[in-house]
């Protein structure tokens, strides 16, 4: 939607222009152990967008805690957006017990407007019994919608 010169501008059209902020943290951990990605409980965001096309920016900051060892498997974290993962990785090394904040960011566009589920999944690029633990304490993901109507 344009704004014209000299036009008066509604609150419910500023309302369609800004961005506009969620947030879902962790509730709970999820352990990972094999490469089957699984949802981190609570690190979810449902949002209805008003019009095709806005667009998003997604940040997640993971509790990553190395359980097991290995010096070539990695906890990896995932953004899921509409039941499809979107590209990129957040990674931790699995190569010393040890835990560390990480963190990923994603963008998109959400081609229809309605109802969006955007969340964050765990798991290992290979098995490893003891694996890795995706903790509640830090774990949140972020999201920040922008559409114009």
């Amino acid at each position: 939607m344009p704004f014209y010169a000299g036009q008066t501008v509604t609150a419910g059209q500023m309302d369609r222009v800004q961005p506009t902020p969620y947030e879902g943290a962790a509730s709970g951990a999820l352990t990972s152990t094999t490469t089957t990605y699984a949802d981190i409980p609570g690190a979810t965001v449902t949002l209805t967008t008003k019009a095709a096309n806005a667009t998003y920016v997604a940040e997640a900051t993971l509790d990553a805690n190395v359980v097991g060892t290995s010096p070539t498997i990695l906890m990896v974290g995932r953004l899921m957006v509409d039941g499809v993962a979107d590209t990129g990785l957040a990674i931790k090394g699995m190569v010393v017990a040890d835990r560390a904040t990480i963190s990923g960011r994603w963008k998109g566009t959400l081609a229809a407007a309605g109802s969006h589920t955007l969340k964050l999944q765990g798991a290992l690029t290979s098995a490893l019994g003891s694996g890795g633990v995706w903790q509640q304490t830090d774990t949140k993901l972020q999201v920040t919608i922008t559409e114009v109507v």
